[in-house]
């Protein structure tokens, strides 16, 4: 069982590389790398080419739960959409970091920033930058601004990056992402739009002598893992869980 399922509505586990040098992106090059991810996952089944340089495989997304890969011009990503399990995920983006390096000449050098990312999606029928300011708070700095008498707040959208090393090359990220426009503000028509939540845990830079992408991955999900367990999780998904439960 997902220990994570029970926060939200929604629940992704997603992989991101990003490189310094443009990924293949010859036919030949693109459809080995996907047929090798298709042996594993012949589930994915889907191919489509969204422009000349990005190609996505997935699965039918009919269930809500489903997995998805691409290759972008300089991004290599890879995700799960609702897991049983965090491991299940994670084994995917294992198998994405051990065969790209063959499949798509992909060197540990070649590394602009790999990052793995917990998504949190929340339904939500109303003002989503209101919700995030009554249940986590707003800077003291701008509780005078938020309070004006007659005003509706329109954005709010907070975020905090910390760095977890002296070079500040390990970084963790705790960001949202409201979808309320000023159209529904204004005509007080909303609809139940996704509120979401992403904590990210980032490595910039070419990795270490000696040091594969699988292990970097790993160590990344400690970071993601133990930020969720013992911050995000009783600070952050929960309240919100709440205020949307009591209406």
């Amino acid at each position: 069982m997902n220990p994570y399922a029970q926060l939200s509505d929604d629940y992704y586990l997603n992989l991101n590389l990003t490189t310094e040098m443009p990924l293949p992106k010859g036919r030949e090059p693109v459809l080995h790398y996907f047929e090798q991810v298709q042996k594993k996952y012949p589930q994915m089944r889907n191919f489509s080419t969204r422009d000349k340089d990005s190609f996505l495989l997935e699965e039918d997304k009919d269930r809500g739960d489903y997995c998805w890969a691409s290759v972008e011009q300089r991004r290599l990503c890879s995700g799960q959409v609702n897991p049983e399990t965090p491991e299940q995920a994670l084994k995917q983006h294992r198998h994405i970091l051990d065969i790209a390096p063959y499949a798509l000449s992909l060197s540990p050098l070649d590394c602009e920033a790999l990052d793995i990312f917990m998504g949190f999606d929340f339904s939500y029928r109303g003002n989503q930058n209101q919700l995030l300011a009554e249940t986590l708070g707003v800077s003291p700095a701008m509780e005078q601004l938020a309070s004006i008498p007659g005003s509706k707040l329109i954005h709010h959208e907070p975020s905090l990056t910390v760095a977890l090393d002296e070079d500040c090359r390990l970084q963790c990220r705790i960001g949202f992402e409201s979808r309320t426009t000023e159209y529904q503000i204004r005509s007080g028509e909303y609809t139940d739009d996704q509120l979401s939540v992403y904590i990210t845990a980032r490595h910039y830079g070419s990795l270490e002598a000696g040091v594969s992408y699988v292990e970097m991955l790993n160590r990344l999900w400690e970071v993601c893992q133990e930020v969720v367990d013992n911050y995000a999780a009783e600070a952050i998904l929960q309240p919100l869980s709440r205020a949307i439960s009591l209406g």
